[in-house]
């Protein structure tokens, strides 16, 4: 799992690199069919993680592949689920919010995860297993060794004195998040709200910069694969909205149900 791990960690990198390249040059932005925003940099991360992980020979779901039929996927035990460039709205916004996601799923369940900020150059990973998670500052795009030595293990954080700070999207905000708030707030908790792009609202419970991120809004498995890995590994449960069952990945619908991490 160590090796797979490095792959990943690699492959996350050497993506970041190149995104942020374009960042500094400048880009177009398409439309894909579902009117969601693509740029040259989904793509190029694309084809670099792609690169890294085909030698793994496990099959990968990423958001930016031609979508394997279910009739061949529901047969894998093990596959990589990728967004090369999460959060590519605040990518063309450049407000530094986005990240690049790898994650290795084995049974429908997270066992390993991968973010990287670009922009900061911070590493989050954690094998599931280990039960540990953690985050590495880089200086500069590229993947040594020392990555390990220089880690540090993040742990979430209970809510204290009442006091609960919740992460939401920074792009993406509903009703249904709105009276979730309320509830909490009726149960006498005082409530701080932090927004945020991308798979960076998992790292943020994850570190415990946060307690809760309640999700009410639609997500595709490649935006919380990752993130849900590093979340369970420090302890923290990413569970549907309406049952306490834990998210689901290489579904023959690749759409997540709306989910609480917490």
């Amino acid at each position: 799992m160590k090796i797979l791990l490095k792959i990943a960690i690699k492959a996350a990198i050497h993506a970041g690199e190149d995104i942020m390249k374009i960042y500094s040059e400048g880009f177009e932005v398409t439309l894909k069919q579902d009117n969601s925003p693509l740029t040259i940099a989904d793509e190029n991360a694309n084809a670099i993680i792609n690169s890294y992980l085909e030698k793994t020979d496990i099959p990968i779901i990423s958001e930016e592949n031609k979508q394997v039929s279910y009739t061949i996927r529901k047969d894998w035990d093990m596959c990589w689920i990728v967004d090369p460039l999460d959060g590519t709205k605040e990518f063309i916004k450049r407000n530094g919010e986005f990240t690049v996601n790898i994650a290795l799923i084995k049974n429908n369940t997270p066992v390993l995860g991968v973010i990287y900020v670009p922009v900061t150059k911070t590493l989050y990973y954690a094998i599931v297993s280990d039960n540990k998670a953690y985050k590495c500052e880089l200086n500069s795009h590229a993947f040594t060794e020392s990555i390990f030595q220089n880690s540090v293990e993040i742990a979430a954080k209970k809510e204290e004195n009442n006091q609960i700070k919740i992460v939401g999207s920074r792009s993406h905000k509903s009703e249904e998040t709105d009276a979730f708030i309320k509830t909490l707030e009726l149960q006498g908790k005082g409530i701080e709200l932090v927004s945020k792009g991308s798979s960076l609202k998992f790292c943020l419970v994850a570190e415990g910069r946060a307690n809760i991120y309640p999700r009410f809004a639609p997500t595709m498995e490649w935006d919380t694969a990752a993130g849900h890995a590093i979340c369970n590994a420090v302890g923290l449960k990413v569970t549907q909205a309406n049952k306490n069952e834990a998210l689901l990945y290489n579904k023959e619908n690749l759409l997540n149900p709306y989910f609480v991490v917490q």
